[in-house]
């Protein structure tokens, strides 16, 4: 196996356009375990961690842009206000040793359906910038998911960051996992709610070949939201609408049977969470300065 351990992103990118072969290892955290375990043998691996603006953020403006390799423990810990709903998921990401080498560049180069960021990153509307020696383009995460483990980047790209704009309203994430930690989610759900356009956002991990949102929920949830002007008000969805939003949530998954739990288990609970976290989004909106002054 070749090691290529460029010094820079330029040597990187004309790293990957002459080997697009080449297996890119950041935190190395998904990467380690298939080939310890044997389920991958590529030919090269590309290490990135030399290349320090992969670690960086960007605050300065409506969009965060946050550097692929940036650690879950950074993000948690720098990022919160910006990006609640990421900052929650990345808190359940494994052990904090994982957490200080993982990040989302690389939860998205492998594209599990059941990476933690998943949910976060499509309930808030991310793009991923993806780059090769050809250029750049911005790949909108709704479309950046093509099937189990597979994703649109083309063989010479490599993750850069990703750009998110900053929460403008509440967002949660919560996740069923057979243990308290160091465990991959049987389902997963986030959910963003976006008070300027007045629109809502999901996100549904590891119940679907990829990660989904439940856009027929959100449509459901934006017209109730709507009509008993509860944007202005405060006013909660009736417990009525709010398990309909949680059956549409359930609804939009296509999960499987495996050893973490079943199809049905999981729609059951991705209905739960949905419920549950509309409820904790919503009642911290109701505290917020912009209910208090529509309600006035």
């Amino acid at each position: 196996m070749e090691f290529l351990r460029p010094a820079s992103w330029e040597e990187a990118l004309a790293a990957k356009a002459e080997h697009p072969d080449a297996l890119p290892l950041a935190g190395g955290t998904d990467v380690m375990v298939e080939l310890n375990f044997g389920h991958r043998r590529p030919e090269r691996l590309l290490d990135l961690g030399r290349i320090a603006e992969l670690q960086e953020w960007q605050t300065d403006g409506p969009v965060v842009r946050l550097g692929a390799s940036v650690p879950y423990t950074r993000i948690m810990e720098g990022l919160r206000p910006e990006l609640p709903g990421l900052a929650l998921a990345a808190h359940t990401v494994a052990s904090p040793q994982i957490r200080n080498r993982g990040g989302v560049g690389g939860n998205l180069g492998t594209a599990s359906p059941a990476g933690d960021a998943h949910p976060a990153l499509l309930a808030a509307g991310a793009e991923v910038e993806a780059v090769s020696t050809r250029g750049t383009r911005l790949i909108p995460v709704d479309d950046f998911y093509l099937g189990p483990k597979r994703n649109a980047l083309a063989p010479d790209e490599l993750i850069r960051a990703v750009r998110i704009r900053r929460a403008d309203g509440p967002q949660q994430f919560a996740k069923v996992g057979t243990r308290n930690a160091m465990v991959i989610a049987v389902c997963a759900f986030a959910v963003a709610l976006h008070p300027e356009s007045r629109t809502v956002r999901t996100g549904i991990g590891s119940a679907a070949p990829t990660p989904v949102r439940a856009r027929e929920a959100e449509a459901f949830l934006e017209g109730v939201l709507e009509e008993e002007r509860c944007w202005d008000t405060g006013r909660a969805p009736t417990p009525a609408a709010a398990r309909h939003f949680a059956d549409l949530c359930a609804a939009a998954c296509s999960p499987i049977d495996d050893v973490r739990g079943t199809a049905a288990y999981r729609r059951r609970a991705v209905g739960v969470l949905a419920r549950r976290t509309l409820g904790w989004t919503w009642q911290e909106y109701r505290g917020s300065a912009r209910v208090t002054e529509g309600a006035a």
